[in-house]
């Protein structure tokens, strides 16, 4: 079990480092236990024990308040690892100073940034990608056809037997199916 100077000697060190500093691996169920038997103490209603129960509830809501600022504080320093990280590569050294769960969160992090970057790039590259673009299709008219509305709500047509119209393939396949028109082969 941890003890609450160790437990404010590892806020401090957090504090004062840039650097993931390392802790016991098991230190949440440590603090998880130490908690737990401070509580049952501070919970006591001896009134001959009654200073001692006061500084254990004193004690025992600071234990908290260093914990959640401790976490805090690691939980800043992934997520700025995380960033770096996704820019330039990982300090071995920090990455080994990670309690398991917190590996976790950071693989998550860097998973959704990758993500986000690979969306990004996506979007940039459609920019110029013709499968981005609405594909259109050369088609002939093998019977009048009189207007109507494409896909995007626009105005097309009317067209006469024999016209030859460059349109969405979407709206082209559609009236090929319909036997309105014949794809003329672009190759």
């Amino acid at each position: 079990m941890i003890a609450y100077n160790e437990l404010y000697d590892a806020l401090r060190k957090e504090r004062y480092s840039e650097q993931l500093q390392p802790i016991p691996k098991n230190f949440i169920k440590d603090v998880a236990a130490y908690l737990k038997d401070k509580k049952e103490i501070a919970n006591k209603k001896d009134d001959d024990f009654s200073d001692t129960i006061m500084k254990t509830k004193k004690q025992f809501e600071n234990s908290i308040a260093i914990f959640k600022e401790l976490m805090l504080r690691r939980k800043k320093k992934i997520l700025e690892l995380a960033f770096v990280a996704a820019e330039t590569g990982i300090s071995k050294r920090d990455f080994e100073n990670m309690l398991a769960v917190e590996k976790e969160a950071f693989e998550g992090i860097m998973k959704s940034l990758e993500r986000s970057d690979k969306t990004i790039n996506e979007m940039l590259k459609g920019m110029d990608n013709e499968e981005h673009k609405p594909k259109n299709k050369m088609v002939v008219f093998i019977e009048d056809v009189v207007e109507f509305l494409d896909l995007d709500g626009n105005k097309l047509g009317p067209f006469k037997k024999g016209d030859v119209a460059n349109i969405s393939e979407e709206i082209a396949n559609i009236l090929v199916i319909d036997k309105k028109a014949e794809a003329i082969d672009e190759e």
